[in-house]
């Protein structure tokens, strides 16, 4: 049991070489995951449709051989339908939603061997760069709980970044995937278009603007997620170029010299705060001085 309880804080990557090794089983990832979950979520408000007998079912299963295989993970209550779980939205008006189907989305991560125990908290529609709704009430950040978790997967993001689990869905089309990613001191990038498929429900959101991902606790796991989940399915109205070769790969690799470009203003003529133009001008200087 001793290495169950030291595997916390060890990335997705590193849980399912555990599981693949023999070293632990998918019921006892599992099985440490809720019971960090139970601990934490009173304070935080990460968590808000626990799943924990269906994930308890589907760990002692046979398990499809992903990259993921056995690790715990959570959906945002919002774009990722699972058949027979209420998909709220972080809405009142939803609150007896239950999906007949399952996002290929979803397919997918039951294909990397993800074990999904819950749906974690969200705005409502995902309006906002805040985790807070009159149906959930407010994401707390585990790092100071009088903070924000930011938005809109500040719930999924206080979950990474609070220890319950190393990777967890998250979806983003104004920075709803970055902002809780900088609030909570974790990993979130969010895809060129169509990377992932929204469908079976949407062939697009918005022009392309909203796409779905995760937030996590490493580089390398973030990457091979998107490994086993881009692409497009049959009736998408558009999608991006086929990768030149595995996201894992890019990983640590030299990227060369990069010419990037930055903004201090924003283009709606909106005020910045000075702090929000410190930390562009720092990052780029962080960049420059790495040869870019």
């Amino acid at each position: 049991m001793a290495i169950v309880e030291e595997t916390g804080y060890l990335d997705a990557t590193a849980q399912a070489e555990l599981v693949r090794k023999g070293e632990v089983t998918a019921v006892e990832l599992l099985d440490a995951a809720i019971a960090r979950a139970e601990k934490l979520n009173p304070e935080l408000n990460a968590v808000v449709t626990p799943m924990y007998d269906m994930a308890r079912e589907t760990a002692a299963g046979d398990l499809p051989d992903g990259p993921f295989k056995g690790v715990p993970f959570l959906l945002k209550d919002l774009g990722a339908r699972f058949t027979g779980v209420p998909m709220k939205c972080g809405c009142k008006l939803l609150e007896n939603y239950i999906p007949k189907f399952d996002s290929e989305l979803v397919r997918r991560y039951r294909q990397a061997g993800l074990v999904t125990f819950g749906k974690t908290n969200t705005p409502e529609f995902g309006f906002a760069p805040t985790t807070e709704s009159e149906l959930y009430g407010p994401c707390r950040n585990p790092w100071d709980t009088e903070r924000s978790s930011g938005g809109s997967s500040g719930g999924a993001a206080a979950a990474v970044a609070s220890g319950i689990l190393p990777i967890a869905h998250a979806s983003d089309g104004g920075g709803s995937i970055r902002i809780p990613a900088s609030c909570c001191g974790i990993f979130g990038m969010k895809p060129t278009r169509a990377r992932i498929t929204l469908g079976p429900e949407f062939g697009d959101l918005e022009g392309g603007l909203v796409n779905n991902h995760a937030v996590t606790r490493s580089v390398r796991d973030s990457a091979a997620l998107l490994d086993a989940t881009d692409g497009p399915m049959p009736g998408d109205p558009y999608y991006a170029p086929p990768k030149e070769g595995p996201y894992l790969e890019e990983v640590g690799r030299d990227p060369g010299k990069l010419r990037i470009g930055f903004m201090l203003d924003a283009p709606n003529d909106r005020e910045v705060h000075e702090d929000c133009k410190q930390a562009v001008s720092d990052a780029a200087a962080l960049c420059a001085e790495l040869g870019h």
